[in-house]
């Protein structure tokens, strides 16, 4: 018997591409201090890879602990750049100072998804994503800014692929999904083999 799907995010995004896919499932919010996880780890010198999959099952567990009967899905997405993990831009300033650091440079985006259920996570996943990042003017930088800042500003790096950030790119080398920040094929293939959805 399907077990119910408890999304455990704020994303708009995330919860747009799993209603696209037909899962129905719920949307509860966790309470997740992540800058201050995101920082412990990064002091014990934690790979960008495990960051995200921390922050995951944080949430994943904040919400699961209450709802142990559902399988809740915890996800969390970095961008890694130079062995290093950018956080979201707190203004304007510092999401140009991201795009200069990007211009004309690779980077990867690591997207982890953990299920959490019956107390416990009992699946896990990381895409990964590598994206080339063209060399960007000053003036277009400025535009891009000035036109996208109210969405974006909760965008690591400064863009949204799914937006006018496309055209920031020359190269993009992984899953769709994962950029957006939800690797679906994975989940939607672990959801159908557990037999959570019909297929």
């Amino acid at each position: 018997m399907a077990r119910p799907i408890i999304l455990a995010s704020s994303s708009q995004i995330r919860a747009d591409i799993l209603t696209a896919a037909n899962v129905v499932f719920d949307v509860v919010k966790p309470r997740v201090d992540e800058e201050s996880l995101k920082a412990a780890l990064d002091s014990e010198d934690a790979s960008s890879r495990d960051i995200a999959d921390a922050l995951a099952e944080a949430k994943a567990q904040k919400v699961g602990m209450k709802h142990p009967e559902a399988l809740v899905l915890g996800c969390d997405q970095v961008l890694s750049f130079e062995g290093k993990v950018m956080s979201k831009p707190q203004d304007i300033s510092e999401a140009r100072l991201q795009l200069e650091q990007l211009s004309g440079q690779k980077h990867t985006l690591l997207s982890a998804i953990v299920i959490f259920h019956d107390m416990r996570p009992i699946w896990r996943h990381v895409g990964q994503v590598r994206l080339h990042m063209r060399d960007i003017s000053d003036a277009y930088k400025e535009d891009y800014l000035a036109r996208n800042w109210d969405s974006i500003k909760t965008s690591v790096g400064g863009y949204k692929l799914e937006e006018e950030g496309v055209r920031l790119f020359s190269k993009i080398e992984g899953d769709y999904f994962s950029v957006l920040g939800l690797p679906l094929i994975e989940l939607t293939n672990y959801l159908t083999l557990s037999g959570d959805l019909e297929g």
